[in-house]
C-alpha cells in the first residue's frame, strides 16, 4: 500500500471514529430540546433566548399542580435546568401558576386564550377518523377550545391554528400510538409549523 493511500484511510478513519462522534456531542450541548411534543411552558420568550433569560430557579416546577413541567438534566447541555414539558406524558392544563411566578420574565404574563406553545398536528394517516368508518373524538371531547381550536369536519378532527394553545391535552388523550410511538395528534413547537405537512 502507498503511503499517501495509507494517509488517506488512516485520517478517514480517524474522523469516522473520532471527529464526527465529537462533533455530534458538541451539538448536542447547544442543540434546542424543544421539538415534537416536548414544549416550553405557557408565556416562554422565543427559544433563542430562553437557555440566556432563564435562571433555573425552578420555581415554575414547583408551583405546577399537575407535574407538568420539569427540568432538563445535564445532557442537555446549556438548557440543563431549563423546564420543559412532555406533553403525550402530561400536558399543560393551563392553569398559568408558572408565568405568575417566574421572576425574570422568561415565562411571559399571558391569558389562557393567548398562550402559544404549540400547534396540534393530525396526523391523517394513523388518526382513527381520517383513516376508517371509527369515530374517535376523543381530541375534540379533551380540548379545553372545542369547536374553537379544533372543529370535526365529518367527525373527523380538524385543527383551526389561529386557536390552538398547544397545550397537548389532545395529544396526551389520543388512543392512537403508532409503531415508532407517536400519536395520531401531536404538537409541533410553533417555528417548526411551517415545515410538518402530512
Amino acid at each position: 500500500m502507498k503511503r499517501r493511500e495509507f494517509i488517506k484511510i488512516a485520517t478517514g478513519a480517524f474522523s469516522a471514529t473520532v471527529l464526527l462522534p465529537a462533533a455530534a456531542r458538541a451539538w448536542s450541548l447547544v442543540k434546542s430540546p424543544v421539538g415534537t411534543n416536548r414544549l416550553r411552558p405557557p408565556g416562554a420568550v422565543p427559544e433563542e433566548i430562553f437557555a440566556g433569560k432563564c435562571i433555573r430557579c425552578g420555581r415554575c416546577v414547583e408551583v405546577c399542580p399537575y407535574r407538568s413541567i420539569a427540568l432538563l438534566d445535564i445532557r442537555s447541555g446549556i438548557y440543563a435546568g431549563t423546564p420543559i414539558i412532555a406533553a403525550e406524558k402530561i400536558p399543560c392544563y393551563l392553569c398559568m401558576k408558572c408565568v405568575e411566578v417566574c421572576p425574570t420574565g422568561t415565562l411571559l404574563k399571558v391569558r389562557q386564550d393567548e398562550t402559544r406553545m404549540g400547534m396540534a398536528v393530525v396526523n391523517k394517516h394513523t388518526c382513527y377518523s381520517w383513516q376508517s368508518l371509527t369515530i374517535c373524538r376523543t381530541c375534540f371531547d379533551v380540548c379545553p377550545y372545542k369547536e374553537k381550536a379544533i372543529s370535526l369536519d365529518q367527525l373527523r378532527p380538524v385543527v383551526l391554528e389561529d386557536f390552538c394553545v398547544g397545550c397537548g391535552i389532545c395529544t396526551h388523550a389520543c388512543p392512537v400510538t403508532a409503531e415508532d410511538g407517536e400519536k395520531a395528534i401531536t404538537i409541533e413547537p410553533i417555528y417548526a409549523r411551517e415545515r410538518v405537512q402530512w
